[in-house]
C-alpha cells in the first residue's frame, strides 16, 4: 500500500503541473539515495523546487515531500489532485 500511495500522490502533483502534466512519474535509482526515488515536477525551470514539485523514497514510511507552489491556489491544486488520484485508486475512501 505504501508504494502505491507514494506513487499515486506524485501522479497527482504531476497532473497539477503547468508543464508535462500528462507524464506519469516512475520510481528510479538515483545516485546518492539508498532506495528508488519518485519525483514529480512540471516546472518551467528544470530542477526548480520553488515551483510545484514532490519527491519521495520508495521505502517506509513512504513519505512524499511536497515543495513549492508559486501561489497558494497552485499548491492547493496539487494537493487536491493528489487526493483525487488516491481516491480514484481506492486508497482514500472519502474526500
Amino acid at each position: 500500500m505504501g508504494i502505491t500511495c507514494n506513487k499515486t500522490g506524485n501522479e497527482g502533483k504531476q497532473a497539477a503541473a503547468p508543464v508535462d502534466s500528462y507524464v506519469t512519474p516512475e520510481p528510479w535509482a538515483m545516485p546518492g539515495y539508498d532506495s528508488d526515488v519518485i519525483m514529480a515536477a512540471g516546472a518551467f525551470v528544470q530542477g526548480s523546487s520553488i515551483e510545484l514539485s514532490a519527491d519521495g523514497p520508495i521505502k517506509e514510511p513512504y513519505a512524499v515531500y511536497f515543495q513549492g507552489g508559486l501561489t497558494w491556489a497552485h499548491a492547493k491544486l496539487g494537493i487536491l489532485m493528489s487526493l483525487q488520484k488516491l481516491y480514484e485508486k481506492g486508497i482514500v475512501k472519502e474526500l
